[in-house]
């Protein structure tokens, strides 16, 4: 039985922590912009410009800003979500490094895991769905073709 114990501790101990050990506590996020160049705002601390790669937390969700002047402002929530990685925990860790885990955030990734933010001008509201957009305008561009009216009903 000593032995056994004896054998047990140390894989307890190596094992201890899986996914922290595994990728970490902090994910690496890209955040890209068309136009580049905007400021990355990270849970309301400046984070730097289009395009670059963030190093977030993944034990907390995060809040995201995209600015550029001249264009509307472009927000994503970055959630956490149980990574795979836990049912390493619960096979070799057990309690221990499913605590060790789920204390340091390395029990979670966030989503998504990249942003291409597609900055739409200040005076435009646009609304994307796969590859449709709708766009409401203030100023007619006489170069723009018509092709639709709406009317009320």
């Amino acid at each position: 039985m000593k032995k056994l114990l004896g054998l047990l501790l140390p894989c307890m101990v190596l094992f201890t922590g899986c996914a922290t050990i595994m990728h970490g506590t902090r994910q690496a996020i890209g955040i890209s912009s068309h136009p580049s160049n905007a400021q990355i705002w990270v849970d309301h601390q400046y984070a730097g410009q289009t395009p670059m790669i963030v190093k977030m937390t993944r034990k907390d969700n995060h809040f995201v800003s995209i600015y550029l002047e001249g264009y509307q402002s472009y927000e994503i929530v970055f959630t956490r979500q149980l990574s795979g990685w836990v049912f390493g925990n619960i096979i070799f860790g057990g309690v221990i490094g499913l605590a060790v885990d789920a204390i340091s955030g390395g029990i979670y990734r966030l989503t998504p895991e990249q942003v291409e933010a597609q900055m739409a001008a200040d005076n435009i509201i646009c609304s994307a769905k796969a590859d449709s957009y709708v766009a409401i305008v203030m100023k007619v561009d006489p170069s723009w073709e018509k092709i639709a009216q709406l009317s009320p009903q």
